[in-house]
């Protein structure tokens, strides 16, 4: 997320041989230290890698410094939101579960047993979430976020709110039974 400020603040790269910055450039600034974060969580939700990420997050405003659009949008999260998203699908790549684990794990009160099968658990419910047709995967990872309302996910996505509500039901019942088909296994 550094490097989205930096596109902010630095001068040589927006204005060569000026002697002050643009005005709009401390504007632009409080902007992205405003919305990173938000961009940086929406970029991880579809990329699920922490570099891929900070280059969605970085594209994306670039993209809204140099077209200057910037200044004229009415619903900052929710256009934030599909720029990021639109730009992470493009450079989603399909991942393994090895690669989505870390490789170290921190202590904490819990034993490091119970701290593996709960990353074994999650690895595998991403897995499973990675599995999905995207036209149900879209709309519940954008809802994991906890940010975005049902209403925003419906505009991000250029949909009715009646199908993005189905969607989610969908997705979410389908993990519901490969959850209960994989403990009934055990």
């Amino acid at each position: 997320m550094s490097n989205a400020m930096s596109i902010a603040s630095s001068d040589e790269q927006v204005q060569e041989g000026a002697e002050e910055a643009p005005l709009g450039t401390d504007i632009f600034a409080a902007f992205v230290q405003r919305h990173s974060r938000f961009v940086y969580r929406v970029a991880w939700s579809v990329v699920r890698h922490a570099q891929d990420a900070e280059d969605v997050v970085q594209e994306t405003f670039l993209q809204l410094y140099q077209g200057d659009r910037w200044k004229q949008i009415e619903d900052e999260r929710a256009y934030l939101a599909r720029v990021a998203w639109r730009l992470a699908v493009r450079r989603r790549k399909p991942r393994t579960i090895e690669q989505e684990l870390p490789l170290d794990i921190h202590s904490s009160q819990r034993g490091p047993d119970a701290v593996a099968i709960d990353r074994q658990l999650e690895a595998w419910l991403h897995a499973r979430i990675d599995e999905l047709p995207e036209k149900l995967r879209q709309p519940l990872a954008l809802a994991a976020l906890g940010e975005l309302k049902l209403v925003e996910i419906a505009r991000i996505l250029d949909l009715p709110e009646g199908t993005v509500r189905r969607r989610m039901h969908t997705a979410r019942q389908k993990l519901r039974e490969k959850l209960i088909e994989r403990r009934n296994t055990k």
